[in-house]
């Protein structure tokens, strides 16, 4: 019988993460989450290159098969300044941003073939005013991604990213949970307007798109834009 497939999920205790991780576990993957709050998981501050290097230690220690099959490098912010007064000028802040791809990319010695999918942004295509930190990470993460998946393909690890869209995820977290919020209730007038698919996004749309990268053996390098048709469509 092979061995339970397991999965690393950064910022997976809400929002797309969160809808990722049940995805996994509808799977049946171990699954380990990294994020800033308290399945296992560890807390995890995303901007430390040694708590990222200690968390994946700790996923590592957990997985039965001491392996990782499944990165998904999802933690990220929207705002143009992080809370410490760091903002994109630091050379080191795409660095640390990503360091978690980097680091698991070392601890995987399966032949089953692992991959890293990272979770981008379609603002790395358009932008809004005021978004310069964000629109530039996410455009920095394609650009690593492109090269992660020619340095890790003598391995047979396989990268790629997806591109998110306008998702609506207010409802996937512990006090959506507590105030019973509903997806339906999140769509707004401009999402039936901006969107070809006349609403804005589903966490389930990403994770079906992380689900077939997953499964795409032959994959890899690229850019799936889920956004509903939005960067198609004239304004």
């Amino acid at each position: 019988m092979p061995p339970v497939a397991t999965a690393i999920v950064s910022g997976g205790a809400r929002g797309i993460g969160r809808c990722i991780t049940r995805r996994f576990l509808e799977l049946n993957y171990h699954v380990f989450i990294l994020d800033i709050k308290h399945l296992s998981s560890a807390v995890c501050d995303l901007t430390s290159a040694q708590s990222i290097q200690d968390s994946i230690s700790a996923a590592v220690s957990f997985f039965p098969t001491s392996r990782i099959d499944v990165l998904v490098n999802n933690g990220g912010i929207a705002h143009p300044i992080w809370k410490d007064g760091a903002d994109m000028s630091d050379p080191s802040t795409l660095e640390q941003w990503n360091q978690s791809a980097e680091d698991s990319s070392h601890k995987d010695n399966s032949n089953a073939g692992p991959c890293i999918i990272h979770i981008g942004s379609f603002r790395a295509h358009q932008s809004d005013p005021n978004q310069e930190g964000y629109a530039s990470s996410k455009a920095g993460q394609l650009g690593l991604m492109h090269s992660m998946a020619i340095s890790l393909g003598k391995y047979g690890i396989r990268v790629n990213l997806v591109a998110p869209g306008r998702i609506r995820v207010a409802h996937e977290c512990k006090e959506g949970d507590e105030k019973g919020t509903a997806w339906e209730d999140l769509n707004l007038d401009q999402d039936v307007e901006h969107h070809a698919t006349n609403r804005a996004g589903r966490p389930k749309d990403i994770a079906d798109a992380v689900e077939y990268l997953v499964k795409a053996g032959f994959v890899t390098g690229q850019d799936l834009t889920v956004d509903g048709g939005a960067l198609r469509k004239k304004k």
